[in-house]
């Protein structure tokens, strides 16, 4: 289901320390080991600016933008962006998995502040945004850079638990049916948006109401406590 998203990542960067290993035979074996220890508060600051200036001109300009556009909105040099993100890959991908993050952090959210039916709605226009803001990264992410092997399983560890919790509650309480999963629900939405953002975020949103809609259609009444 992946594969319908890229046609259309953590808010900070773990470093990477790389070490030399060489066995008896002279030969070095590479390992890479993340550090755990977090980012200082101006380094998670330049991290956080960069991504939010990259998703922008992303989404403008396409993933090929030149970096100093993305350095010159985030207010930082050039430099700093190549420090944090070596490559554009990375970058990419940095981009698309803070985005998931921030996706799927809203379902708890909504949650608490909205009845299991609203809080599913509202959940699901977040998700129709969500994909349409990846659209200008779709070439890159069908390029077949190893940088981008990880998002697919990504995507639905943090995506699918979001919208199943959402999808249960609103089951649960009568108001929805019950028969559709998280997995299929996250491949409708985005075979849906992809044809409906030609016509604009406005349209996509609607089209995301209407199947919404179709989900109160069955829907039976609370289970018995």
């Amino acid at each position: 289901m992946f594969r319908i998203i890229r046609n259309m990542v953590p808010v900070c960067q773990p470093s990477v320390i790389v070490s030399k290993e060489i066995d008896g035979n002279g030969v070095d074996h590479r390992r890479e080991n993340r550090s755990a220890r977090p980012l200082r508060a101006d380094a998670k600051r330049n991290t956080d600016a960069l991504l939010e200036a990259a998703l922008d001109v992303f989404a403008s300009s396409g993933a090929d933008a030149p970096v100093r556009e993305i350095a010159l909105k985030a207010g930082v040099g050039v430099g700093t962006v190549y420090r944090h993100f070596p490559q554009r890959s990375d970058l990419i991908a940095a981009v698309f998995k803070r985005e998931i993050d921030a996706c799927a952090d809203a379902a708890p959210i909504l949650a608490a502040e909205h009845v299991a039916g609203e809080a599913l709605a509202r959940w699901m226009r977040r998700y129709a945004d969500f994909i349409g803001t990846k659209r200008g990264l779709a070439s890159a992410l069908h390029s077949g850079d190893p940088a981008f092997d990880a998002l697919p399983a990504y995507f639905s560890q943090r995506l699918e638990p979001a919208l199943r919790s959402l999808l249960e509650a609103a089951g649960a309480a009568g108001e929805i049916r019950t028969d559709v999963s998280a997995e299929e629900l996250l491949g409708a939405v985005a075979s849906l948006c992809m044809q409906a953002y030609k016509q604009g975020p406005e349209h996509a949103r609607r089209m995301v109401a209407l199947l919404v809609d179709g989900l109160r259609y069955g829907a039976g009444a609370p289970p018995p406590p």
